[in-house]
């Protein structure tokens, strides 16, 4: 996903929030977005989900199966955590089965079972961050785009949150994130994009030294060892099957 010259503003006479921006994010790619309170963090990741449009240049290459989190999950609408869930599970395209079990499996991982039959504004701001969380992971997105994803959250699931970004990435998407607890240090290999003066900037983490680690697993295993190297944030280089001596 890349912003080609993007310029954005809100009204036709306002002040540019946002000018000649040309960053791209790259697949498997963690991306910090920095800056100052009002410098156009927000609407920076509001243009790279589609919420908002350029008034010059493009958004372009983004993935059919992008998650939004915004800084405030949209609680005030008449549903059931279960309720709402299995809506979007529809809506991102999933066969009744899978809905469910894509529900079912988020619902439990991210501590909201005990609350799937109350209704949205019964929650506390955390518990609705956890179904905002929820809903944008129901299917595997190519772009997760996470504004201020630890605001409100318990401790748990604040742990939980660098471990589902490198989840999407070592499975090849891209994720944005924003914050301003200090909380994206537990992201140290990301890219870090600094908003400033309407202008995004680009810092790339110094490579740390590389070793190759050769595994051995049973060929039934491999698939899920590959999976689990990846979500750890190890570079898979190849996969062989060792001939039988």
């Amino acid at each position: 996903m890349r912003l080609d010259e993007v310029w954005f503003r809100y009204g036709r006479r306002g002040p540019w929030v946002l000018r000649e921006v040309a960053v791209t994010a790259e697949p498997g790619q963690i991306v910090v977005i920095e800056g100052r309170n009002g410098a156009g963090k927000s609407t920076l990741l509001q243009l790279a989900a589609g919420v908002l449009r350029p008034g010059r240049g493009a958004v372009r290459d983004r993935p059919p199966v992008t998650g939004w989190v915004p800084e405030r999950f949209p609680a005030e609408q008449p549903f059931t955590v279960a309720q709402y869930l299995a809506a979007m599970a529809r809506l991102r395209g999933l066969r009744a089965a899978e809905a469910t079990a894509a529900v079912d499996g988020w619902t439990e991982r991210l501590g909201l079972a005990a609350y799937r039959h109350v209704k949205l504004p019964a929650l506390s701001k955390g518990t609705a961050q956890k179904v905002g969380l929820a809903q944008a992971l129901l299917r595997p997105p190519g772009l997760l785009i996470l504004d201020e994803p630890w605001e409100g959250l318990d401790g748990p699931t604040r742990e939980l949150v660098p471990e589902l970004v490198a989840e999407v990435a070592g499975a090849g998407g891209s994720v944005l994130v924003s914050d301003h607890r200090g909380e994206t240090a537990r992201l140290p290999d990301a890219v870090r994009w600094t908003v400033a003066d309407g202008r995004v900037s680009v810092t790339v983490p110094a490579a740390s030294p590389m070793c190759v680690v050769e595994l051995a697993v049973p060929v039934a295993a491999a698939a899920d060892a590959v999976a689990a190297l990846r979500a750890a944030g190890h570079q898979v280089l190849r996969v062989r099957q060792r001939e039988a001596s």
